[in-house]
């Protein structure tokens, strides 16, 4: 494994007795490791049947912004101060809908490239790294595909003793976060917040019946577009967003209405509780422009 970016200042404990939590999280998703359009270190990786994968142009292109991301942005948005992170679904890209793009179909090739993308991220989370399941036809039923990497890596588990579950409640700087992978998508541009204030409202709408606190931050991620909401309340705001994630366009994105036409965004976001009592959200997002434009001879 890589050594830690940086020395990270942390927070003294009200006791006096060693850091507090860390009052920011890093949150990234769809890395779709294992697909030749998925994330890929420029060394690739290697497979069963002892060849190597080698990663496309613009494969290396989205992960210089991965290592920007991890080298530049998550330094500058928390400050240089310790950070959680999660890892909200969908790390391997798995075998499914005959799909061609897949490095290889031999699931321990595709896991194996994903714990070598997120081991250094997991060892500078210092135990504070926490995985939520995907999409079942990436990551195998009942997330096993994910379940089985996440064990590797050491992820916090849940009371159940999973490495990887399907939603988590994380409290943040004394406020309530929830994760959880899927929300509904949309063929309309316009209609694109729509699912994203849904789901706050029905996190507001389950806590009232029950008489539990409602979230402060909603993420949600699989759409592999970046938006955010937020609404205000009597505590301040509640933000619902949405992560970009780490796929280029794939064959079923250029069929589809609304994906077909949007370039690909590529990033993910920092939560972070501030001491005046604000918790905020810090997006990065970087897109792949148009294609080359095609001239008459």
């Amino acid at each position: 494994m890589r050594k830690k970016a940086c020395v990270c200042k942390g927070r003294r404990r009200p006791d006096g007795k060693g850091e507090a939590a860390p009052r920011h999280v890093v949150v990234v998703s769809d890395l779709h490791a294992g697909c030749k359009l998925g994330l890929c270190p420029p060394d690739g990786c290697q497979l069963d049947d002892g060849g190597i994968y080698l990663p496309s142009a613009a494969q290396r292109k989205v992960w210089a912004m991965w290592e920007e991301f991890w080298g530049e942005f998550v330094p500058r948005a928390t400050k240089g101060e310790r950070y959680g992170v999660v890892i909200n679904g969908d790390a391997v890209e798995g075998t499914h809908h005959r799909a061609s793009t897949p490095i290889s179909h031999n699931l321990e090739d595709q896991i194996a490239l994903a714990e070598k993308i997120l081991a250094p991220i997991a060892e500078r989370a210092d135990g504070n790294f926490w995985a939520v399941r995907g999409t079942e036809a990436h990551v195998g039923i009942s997330a096993r595909e994910e379940e089985a990497l996440y064990r590797r890596l050491g992820a916090r588990r849940d009371r159940d003793g999973k490495y990887c579950r399907w939603e988590l409640w994380l409290r943040v700087g004394g406020h309530l976060v929830h994760f959880l992978h899927h929300i509904g998508t949309t063929s309309s541009s316009a209609h694109e917040a729509s699912a994203v204030n849904a789901e706050v409202s029905a996190a507001y709408n389950e806590a009232a019946r029950w008489g539990e606190e409602p979230p402060a931050v909603v993420v949600r991620s699989h759409r592999h577009r970046f938006i955010e909401v937020r609404i205000p309340t009597a505590r301040g705001f509640t933000t619902s967003t949405v992560t970009p994630g780490w796929q280029l366009k794939t064959p079923f994105t250029w069929k589809i209405a609304g994906g077909r036409l949007s370039p690909p965004q590529f990033g993910g976001i920092v939560i972070t509780a501030h001491e005046d009592g604000v918790i905020f959200t810090q997006p990065k997002v970087w897109h792949i422009g148009r294609t080359n434009e095609a001239h008459l001879h």
